[in-house]
């Protein structure tokens, strides 16, 4: 099969691969001519995972006509801000019954949509999208290491279409029936992750991790549930797995935000000017505000990340104020 693969980011990137070693013919978009150009002349991305060798199935443009020209299937992975002024671009280039799966992670603020909805009310046809989310750190994925992650689709033909598109020997991938759950949870466990880098950055430990990641989890699941996703979908690959994986690796760039940047006074440009990468969930502890708003639902520890990031607290203010919250039961 033909496949689009919109985003040369390393997780477009190591998607790219997954597909080519599934037997895909891929075409990588890439944002600018020198990056794809590269890929192209040396099967190696200059500017993410650039140690590694691309399969010669892989080839790479900078124009979406280009990239999408011919395809039977496409995958999104450009940062979650530009989602929707993508779907616009693609808008007049992707027929009206091509597959779309969305892999990028976050909410609009403005709208509170999800990535999949906000390519569906750009490009119409909502059963042929699905998303792609799990514990799946790009780093380990290109070294072809055993990752899993989930499918999920309203239309169970499309869950069942991107699962065998993307199904490896080292890619092992399975279907859902709740996109609603598998988005919020990619977007909630970025921000969580943020929260476990700044404890350790200030001298905590694994219990404070453990306690970060478990009430996190608590905190994500009362949002999908009010929201109309499923309670057990927070437990799969897309909630507790990504979460897990996202809090703990050093891969992680969230938590490797918060770690060695949020808890030693430096910022998100800085962050950014020094790895050329997106912090997803600095993003997202913003634009979930606009779902917190809109469902009721008590969000802690996305609004103490929020404070730290982008109101100019100090973690060790944050801290003490989470910690002398009044004491609930486990579930609420």
């Amino acid at each position: 099969m033909r496949v689009a693969v919109i985003g040369a980011g390393s997780w477009g990137t190591a998607l790219a691969l997954v597909l080519a070693e599934a037997g895909h013919e891929v075409m990588l978009w890439a944002r600018t001519a020198e990056v794809a150009r590269a890929i192209n002349a040396e099967h190696r991305n200059p500017r993410y995972l650039a140690d590694y060798l691309l399969p010669s199935a892989i080839r790479a443009t900078d124009s979406y006509a280009e990239a999408c020209e011919g395809a039977e299937a496409v995958v999104i992975v450009t940062p979650s801000a530009a989602l929707r002024s993508v779907a616009r671009d693609l808008s007049a280039l992707i027929g009206a019954d091509t597959p779309v799966v969305i892999c990028s992670k976050g909410v609009e603020e403005a709208t509170g949509l999800l990535p999949i909805d906000t390519f569906a009310d750009e490009l119409g046809n909502p059963a042929r999208f699905a998303v792609l989310s799990g514990p799946t750190h790009a780093e380990e994925v290109i070294c072809r290491k055993p990752s899993a992650a989930v499918v999920a689709s309203s239309d169970p033909a499309t869950a069942l279409l991107f699962r065998d598109l993307f199904a490896t020997r080292f890619f092992r991938t399975y279907t859902s029936d709740d996109p609603v759950g598998v988005e919020l949870c990619a977007a909630f466990k970025n921000v969580i992750a943020i929260a476990v880098g700044i404890s350790y950055g200030m001298g905590f430990g694994d219990n404070t991790a453990a306690m970060l990641i478990t009430r996190g989890l608590a905190e994500m699941s009362r949002m999908v549930v009010a929201a109309g996703g499923e309670a057990i979908t927070c437990m799969g690959l897309g909630g507790a797995g990504d979460m897990v994986v996202t809090c703990m690796s050093q891969h992680s760039r969230n938590r490797r935000f918060g770690e060695q940047y949020v808890a030693r006074g430096l910022t998100l440009a800085d962050f950014t000017a020094q790895t050329h990468m997106v912090v997803e969930g600095a993003i997202a502890c913003k634009t979930l505000a606009t779902l917190e708003e809109r469902y009721g639902v008590d969000l802690p520890l996305t609004d103490t990340v929020r404070a730290v990031v982008w109101g100019g607290v100090a973690p060790k203010e944050a801290a003490s104020t989470l910690i002398e919250r009044p004491l609930k039961s486990e579930f609420y």
